[in-house]
C-alpha cells in the first residue's frame, strides 16, 4: 500500500513539475500580429502555415486580422496596430514617396501575379481581347494593383481603356459583382471565387487571365516597418522560414490536398469550390514557391504603374525590399 501512494505521489508530482515548462514554453512563444488586405483563396501558402502548424513550429503566435482594403492595412501597420501587413507593394512605395523616416520594407513575396479573371456576360468560344473594344467594362478601384494590371493587359493589346471601351471604375469593389449581376457591363474584371460562382450559376464566364497576361509581380507581400525589422530580425527570419515551408508544400499538394488543409479559414465557401480555385492560380503560377521578391519583378510592377499614371517616382528594388530574411529561409 505504501509503495503503490510513494508510486501515486512521485507521478502526481512529476504532473505539476510539468505544468509550469509547458507553460513556460507557451509564454515564450513570440506573438506576431499580421494584417491581411482581405480574406482569399489567393493567400493559400498563409493558411497552410497556419493551419499546419509552421508558424508555431518557429516559435511564433500569429495573430491574423482582416483588414478588408490596401488603404487600411497600411494605415494599421503604420499606427502599430500589426507588426507585419500583408497587401501590394504598390503602397509601400506609395508610403515611400509621401516622405517618411521610417519606410515599409517588403520582405518575403506570397503571389506573384495578379489574381483577376475577365469575365464576360456572354460565353465565348474564341475569345480575343478585341473583341472589348466598344465595351461597356467594369474594373477596379483607381489607383489599386487590380486596376493597373488590367489597363496593362488592355494597352498590350493594343485597347486604349480610356478611348476604345466605356470604363467605368466608380463601383466598390463589394458591390462590383453585384452590378454585373444586375446588368451593368459587359465584361467585368473579378477575383476568386466569385469569378467561379459566376460561371457555376451562369451569370458569367472566364474568357481570360490577367495574371497570365501580366507576367510576375510582387501582387501581394508580408512587409514591416524597417524599425520593426531592425528589432525584431529573429522574428523576421522565423516567420520567414515558415512562410517557405508552406509555399514548398503548396507547391508539392495537390489542389484537393490543399483545399482541405485551408477550408477552416474558409467555412462558408464549398470545399469542391476551394479547390477549383487552387488549382487555377496554381495552374497559372500564382503562389510563388519562395519568398524572394527579385528585382526583375520589382521593376515589372513600376512599369505597370507607370503605364496606369500611378507611379510617384521610380524607387530602386535594395530601397523598399530586403531579401536576406529570405535567403537564409531558403538556405536551411
Amino acid at each position: 500500500m505504501k509503495k503503490w501512494l510513494r508510486i501515486a505521489m512521485i507521478s502526481l508530482f512529476t504532473v505539476f513539475l510539468a505544468i509550469p515548462i509547458a507553460c513556460t514554453k507557451q509564454e515564450t512563444a513570440k506573438t506576431v500580429r499580421v494584417a491581411e488586405v482581405t480574406r482569399s483563396i489567393f493567400y493559400a501558402p498563409q493558411y497552410v502555415a497556419l493551419a499546419k502548424g509552421f508558424f508555431k513550429e518557429e516559435g511564433l503566435n500569429v495573430e491574423l486580422t482582416t483588414t478588408w482594403g490596401g488603404d487600411k492595412t497600411m494605415a494599421t501597420l503604420l499606427s502599430e496596430g500589426a507588426d507585419i501587413a500583408l497587401v501590394g507593394s504598390e503602397t509601400s512605395i506609395y508610403v515611400y514617396s509621401q516622405g517618411t523616416s521610417d519606410p515599409v520594407i517588403n520582405f518575403a513575396q506570397l503571389t506573384q501575379t495578379d489574381g483577376t479573371f475577365l469575365v464576360s456576360r456572354k460565353k465565348i468560344d474564341n475569345f480575343s481581347w478585341e473583341m472589348l473594344k466598344g465595351s461597356t467594362f467594369l474594373g477596379q478601384r483607381k489607383g489599386g494593383m487590380p486596376q493597373m494590371v488590367g489597363e496593362f493587359v488592355l494597352k498590350k493589346h493594343g485597347i486604349d481603356p480610356h478611348k476604345d471601351l466605356n470604363l467605368i471604375q466608380n463601383i466598390d469593389f463589394a458591390n462590383l459583382a453585384n452590378a454585373f449581376v444586375s446588368g451593368a457591363g459587359d465584361y467585368v474584371q473579378l477575383f476568386e471565387p466569385t469569378a467561379s460562382i459566376f460561371e457555376q450559376q451562369g451569370k458569367g464566364y472566364i474568357v481570360a487571365s490577367f495574371g497570365t497576361e501580366s507576367g510576375h509581380v510582387p501582387y501581394t507581400t508580408f512587409m514591416a516597418k524597417q524599425s520593426f525589422i531592425k528589432n525584431n530580425q529573429d522574428t523576421i527570419e522565423k516567420f520567414t522560414r515558415a512562410l517557405y515551408k508552406a509555399q514548398q508544400w503548396v507547391d508539392t499538394n495537390s489542389a484537393t490536398e490543399i483545399a482541405k488543409t485551408i477550408q477552416p479559414y474558409f467555412k462558408d465557401t464549398d470545399l469542391k469550390l476551394i479547390e477549383t480555385v487552387v488549382d487555377r492560380y496554381k495552374q497559372q503560377g500564382s503562389y510563388a514557391t519562395n519568398p524572394i521578391l527579385d528585382e526583375e519583378e520589382w521593376n515589372n510592377l513600376q512599369t505597370i504603374m507607370s503605364e496606369a499614371s500611378e507611379l510617384p517616382k521610380h524607387v530602386d528594388h535594395n530601397t523598399l525590399v530586403n531579401t536576406s530574411f529570405a535567403k537564409k529561409a531558403m538556405a536551411k
